[in-house]
């Protein structure tokens, strides 16, 4: 295995944070708003989120949404890192079955040799989108295939990122390219760094393969709390040190969202969460303004699925913002929060952004 360090991985809390903060992008487009406009406030909350010390900025891979833009990570990625310098840029993630992992390799490779040793590799087994749109993808409709395969899959990138492919292997004289090939070739100097992998899940499979590999796990949160603390803790249970890390580190993805009074807070999420009935019940679109999540009438099913998703999503004043992470990586054990923001305007996730860098004092360098 090539160079990863463990402090490539492991954050630094910042301020009065008691674990380090980072940020989740989904590059959301609200109703009115434009794709362009999107991913301006993705570079401007970039820029926010490296001034105030939050430790990473993630792109997650979604399709055939109207209200997500961040269809392609490393694109997204390399525009990123063209307006930062410091913080750590990577995916959360790239689903790893609707692609090719030489691909995969390729593009981090490059990413890496654009913003050395601030690229981290997140990856899912999910498509990411419907089944439909997950066949267009992946050019076939055995599904299920593709996600069974996530360990061999997974195994094919990492020889590729690494460059050691047994010899005899019908891949040995392919080289992803940036990559160490690049350190071994005659006079070359290029660093033999390549980003660290993270598995992601929303369940028990990925936990427990992160685990017995050694590697970093992410665990969604945000969409599917009643499982997190049971994958935590399979992550720990199954943990082997590797060269990557000696012991577990295990980020959570959490939905929050801070306002300047507790009334703007409920009005942007409720917005975000009539978004996710309309996809949830096969309509999705742009994101709905505040005004028209608070006008529209919520059947009693709809009604329930509000309540309980907005259950799970911390929002309120600054203050209350901050207890609710608190207290949440209190009973997680999370070595690391990453914040998501799904709002109709940038305005309202760039100020919540803000707000919470302000409630935990964190440093504006």
């Amino acid at each position: 295995m090539d160079e990863i360090r463990g402090d490539e991985i492991r954050g630094k809390a910042e301020g009065t944070a008691t674990v380090p903060l980072s940020v989740l992008d989904l590059v959301t487009v609200g109703q009115g708003r434009t794709a362009s406009q999107a991913l301006r406030t993705s570079v401007d909350i970039a820029r926010l989120a490296e001034r105030c010390g939050f430790h990473r900025y993630w792109v997650a891979e979604h399709h055939s949404m109207p209200g997500v833009a961040s269809s392609s990570p490393a694109v997204i990625l390399a525009h990123l890192a063209a307006h930062t310098e410091r913080i750590r840029l990577g995916s959360g993630g790239v689903m790893l079955p609707n692609h090719a992992p030489l691909v995969i390799a390729e593009q981090f490779g490059t990413l890496e040799a654009m913003a050395p040793g601030r690229i981290d590799l997140g990856l899912g087994r999910a498509p990411g989108t419907d089944g439909a749109t997950a066949a267009a993808l992946r050019r076939s409709d055995r599904l299920n295939e593709g996600a069974d395969d996530f360990p061999q899959q997974l195994a094919e990138l990492t020889r590729f990122l690494d460059d050691d492919f047994p010899d005899g292997h019908p891949y040995a004289r392919i080289h992803a390219v940036p990559g160490p090939v690049q350190a071994t070739a005659e006079g070359g100097v290029q660093s033999p760094a390549r980003p660290p992998l993270w598995l992601l899940g929303s369940s028990g499979f990925s936990a427990r393969l992160a685990g017995v590999l050694g590697l970093p796990f992410a665990f969604a949160h945000h969409f599917s709390a009643q499982n997190t603390i049971p994958a935590l803790d399979l992550y720990r249970e199954s943990f082997r040190p590797s060269a990557v890390l000696d012991a577990p580190y295990a980020l959570i993805g959490v939905a929050a969202l801070a306002a300047d009074d507790e009334r703007e807070a409920r009005r942007q999420v409720l917005s975000g969460a009539l978004s996710m009935v309309r996809l949830r019940t096969g309509r999705p679109g742009l994101v709905p303004t505040p005004e028209e999540a608070e006008a529209y009438a919520f059947s009693p099913m709809e009604r329930e699925f509000v309540d309980g998703w907005l259950t799970n999503i911390v929002h309120g004043t600054a203050d209350e913002v901050r207890t609710g992470l608190d207290d949440l990586a209190k009973r997680t054990g999370a070595d690391e929060l990453m914040i998501t923001a799904n709002a109709h305007g940038g305005e309202a996730r760039l100020r919540s952004y803000e707000l919470i860098a302000d409630a935990y004092g964190l440093p504006t360098a």
